[in-house]
């Protein structure tokens, strides 16, 4: 199947605060793969409901967090982006910024990127100009209706089973570049050098 070289699928995957969505994007880009978020299609989803929008950050504020509530009582939303990113990998070429895929999607390269609260509440803090205890108090809040959501919808424990991943990697000391470049390094020599 020479085809398969066009099937590439890579996951990353990391709590809030972690960078995922940043190297994801960056990723996407350098290795010519569509890039899916799982995040954005929710948002988006969300909007189309009269949720009301932000640039940077949404999930954080009392916008974000009323959808939070909404999905715990209501799956169908999640079910709904998780079908069609499904249907993306399934295609190939495509780079997933997603909490569930790499529990759902058998195939592809799977990243978990690991950080401390303390390192995400610092992260969430410049990236949204919150104060420290605004930061916390979201990274706390959206950390336990998250892995809530997940746990009742497919079992997994987000942010404890790491069973499904190829490569964990600490990005508690690392800057964004090292980050990126780090998992240029890994996705060079363990998903493009095996298929060519």
């Amino acid at each position: 199947m020479s085809n398969d070289k066009r099937k590439v699928v890579i996951c990353v995957a990391g709590l809030t605060g972690c960078g995922k969505s940043t190297v994801a994007r960056r990723l996407a880009e350098k290795y010519g793969l569509k890039y899916l978020s799982g995040g954005m299609a929710l948002k988006e989803l969300a909007l189309k409901m009269g949720y009301v929008s932000q640039e940077r950050g949404w999930w954080e504020t009392s916008e974000g967090t009323k959808f939070l509530e909404y999905r715990l009582k209501d799956p169908r939303f999640d079910k709904q982006v998780d079908e069609q990113l499904l249907k993306c990998a399934k295609r190939g070429n495509v780079l997933l910024d997603s909490w569930t895929m790499p529990w759902l999607f058998e195939r592809g390269f799977k990243i978990w990127l690991e950080a401390s609260p303390e390192v995400r509440v610092r992260r969430l803090k410049e990236r949204d100009g919150l104060s420290v205890e605004e930061a916390t108090k979201a990274v706390k809040e959206k950390d336990e209706r998250t892995r809530e959501i997940y746990r009742k919808l497919y079992g997994f424990e987000l942010g404890e089973d790491f069973s499904p991943f190829n490569l964990i990697l600490d990005v508690n000391q690392l800057g964004v570049e090292e980050v990126f470049q780090t998992l240029c390094l890994v996705i060079d020599h363990l998903v493009f050098a095996k298929r060519g």
